[in-house]
């Protein structure tokens, strides 16, 4: 018996080509805008995410203007400087000929935000663990990033940025917590592997070596 809620194979297979399909996009964005029709189902998958005791604590801040886009560039551009300056050696010569934005080659940007206090002190599920806010919200970037894979968007989440001046030029008030700042928009093609894997910086590791059975270090089937 096939229940009414359930996924039919071709609904499963196009799942799981999105989650494998999906990448961190940073070059190739077209000038074509994203519709606003597109945008709105983009942004309802995101707020569609699970949260911790249903605080939803997330805002989504979306940045189009070349003034905007101009100025986070030069706060990326200095965060990469000094990045840079953190390798040594080969891996300094390479972390340099990186890609590593798309701010102003992207139609629009999005900024997710969380708002630590929505529900006031006291969260269900947050007792214990108080960046469960935290993570409900990256679970709304996860949501963010596969629908738009779905709608052959583009997304790469530029994460080298210092978060004062992301809060700075986005004017986002304490106590406030930028998440992620993504580049979204029309590409001309999707790579079949990660920028990074090929360009040698780091290759994806295999999953039996990331698997435990009961407990942390004991391998399944050992």
């Amino acid at each position: 018996m096939v229940r009414d809620d359930s996924f039919s194979a071709d609904e499963r297979a196009a799942i799981y080509r999105c989650i494998a399909a999906r990448r961190d996009v940073r070059r190739n964005f077209l000038p074509d805008p994203v519709p606003d029709a597109v945008l709105a189902r983009v942004l309802a998958a995101g707020h569609a995410a699970p949260s911790v005791g249903f605080l939803q604590p997330w805002n989504f801040i979306v940045v189009r203007s070349d003034e905007t886009k101009a100025a986070l560039h030069a706060a990326f551009s200095r965060a990469n400087a000094e990045a840079a300056e953190m390798f040594e050696g080969e891996r300094a010569q390479l972390y340099r000929t990186l890609k590593l934005e798309g701010l102003r080659e992207a139609p629009l940007l999005l900024c997710i935000t969380c708002e630590r206090d929505r529900a006031g002190p006291v969260v269900l599920g947050r007792t214990h663990q108080s960046e469960m806010d935290i993570y409900s919200t990256v679970c709304a970037v996860q949501n963010i990033w596969l629908a738009a894979r779905a709608e052959n968007l583009g997304v790469g989440w530029v994460s080298i940025l210092d978060l004062a001046d992301l809060s700075r030029i986005l004017a986002i008030p304490d106590p406030i917590v930028p998440v992620a700042l993504l580049c979204m928009g029309y590409v001309d093609q999707f790579a079949a592997t990660p920028d990074l894997e090929r360009a040698g910086w780091r290759q994806r590791l295999p999953l039996e070596e990331l698997v435990f059975l009961e407990r942390f270090g004991e391998k399944v089937g050992t």
